[in-house]
């Protein structure tokens, strides 16, 4: 196995880790900034009042956005796996 091998592995594999991690995160950094809004013009500082809304948030989107993620990381695995005779050459 190439060292070009190992690096087109581990960039594919950082590639589909951000596809999977991109839409909790910007879901809980939507829902932070629309609840801190929130705090700041009512004066309500409050830090645990956050945690409800952005638990509920991420998971709708795992409830919606689940099967597109599981399909992802199944064909990713299927993939490296297929090519594991190949590498050992």
């Amino acid at each position: 196995m190439t060292p070009e091998t190992v690096l087109t592995i581990g960039a594919q594999a950082l590639q589909l880790v951000l596809m999977l991690a991109a839409p909790l995160l910007l879901t809980a950094l939507a829902v932070g900034v629309l609840i801190g809004v929130f705090q700041a013009a009512t004066q309500i500082n409050e830090q645990t009042l956050s945690f409800i809304p952005k638990l509920a948030a991420c998971a709708a989107v795992i409830v919606i956005g689940g099967p597109w993620m599981l399909r992802l990381l199944v064909e990713y695995t299927k993939r490296l796996f297929e090519s594991i005779p190949a590498l050992l050459h």
